[in-house]
């Protein structure tokens, strides 16, 4: 799945420079003003989905994005974290400390589950979060102003799906690859049609 993530940015980063070269050779108007042309394509870059941050993403996630249903504790058993994944369609949960929502412990994902209790035979009603969550020190976290395609980077060199948003002030939220593909997918669209529209003449 990385590979395809990876490629289809690399994909997208081709098509709007084919667009660009074809705005130079073809467009009278761009050859002659070539200035506009360079300050017209700067405006557009800096708008482009190079610009998208994390909060862009959170806000789209709506009320979901505050976490309030995200997260477990460390003496909850992994029975009961799995079955909360389930019942919210995650692939995660957030992990605090008991009394202490706003401070992150870890995290606990489908894979931990996968590799540290069934794979071990462990029993997930007796096993705490805890025990087998990734804990805080070794967690990567990204801010609200973290840029989209730095959020896929580290996801994609770190093979991880989920990672948590925070600030100064603690827990924000977390995202998923998921979220960030869209994210990158309605950028890509939205710019290409940004690129036409110069084309036409729209800007």
């Amino acid at each position: 799945m990385q590979r395809g993530i990876g490629a289809f940015v690399l994909h997208g980063s081709i098509v709007k420079n084919a667009v660009l070269q074809h705005i130079r050779l073809v467009n009278p108007l761009a050859r002659t003003l070539m200035r506009h042309e360079s300050t017209s394509a700067a405006r557009m870059e800096e708008h482009g989905f190079e610009s998208a941050k994390i909060s862009d993403i959170l806000k789209g996630k709506g009320k979901s994005a505050d976490g309030s249903w995200l997260w477990c504790t460390t003496e909850d058993s992994v029975y009961d974290a799995v079955k909360s994944m389930t019942q919210h369609n995650v692939g995660a949960l957030v992990v605090v400390k008991p009394g202490e929502e706003q401070s992150i412990a870890g995290i606990i994902t489908e894979r931990d589950y996968l590799r540290k209790i069934i794979v071990q035979g462990r029993s997930s009603k007796s096993t705490k979060v805890g025990d087998i969550m990734t804990e805080e020190n070794k967690l990567i976290t990204v801010t609200p102003d973290t840029k989209v395609l730095k959020a896929m980077q580290l996801m994609t060199d770190n093979r991880i799906r989920h990672i948590p948003v925070i600030d100064e002030k603690g827990m924000l939220g977390m995202v998923s690859i998921g979220d960030v593909v869209r994210a990158v997918v309605s950028e890509h669209r939205e710019e290409l049609d940004r690129l036409n529209a110069f084309i036409q003449g729209g800007y």
